[in-house]
């Protein structure tokens, strides 16, 4: 990958790198709507994104946090309250386990 300096907005000299991308048709065009919906290049818009993106789950592993959709949050909820059906062999443990087997 080409490496070229360039300017920080601090005026300090940095690196820059490229990164190459395959993208079939359909990804390219979402790409290229969401940055003309922004009003910025391709380029832009996935170095926005990408970045932020790659910086909260970066974070979030390193402090062990788990992100759930609203939708799985829900389901979430309704399987820790949901009653608990245990089968014939989880009762005759539990039976055995409290000595009354």
């Amino acid at each position: 990958m080409a490496k070229r300096p360039s300017r920080s907005s601090a005026g300090k000299a940095t690196s820059s790198r490229s990164l190459v991308v395959r993208l079939d048709e359909e990804s390219k065009l979402f790409l290229t709507r969401a940055a003309e919906l922004r009003h910025i290049s391709v380029s832009d818009y996935v170095r926005a994104v990408t970045i932020a993106q790659a910086r909260r789950e970066v974070r979030d592993a390193e402090q062990q946090i788990i992100t759930l959709s609203p939708e799985a949050q829900l389901a979430f909820w309704n399987a820790l309250n949901e009653p608990v059906h245990l089968t014939e062999a989880q009762k005759q443990l539990g039976a055995l386990m409290r000595g009354l087997s």
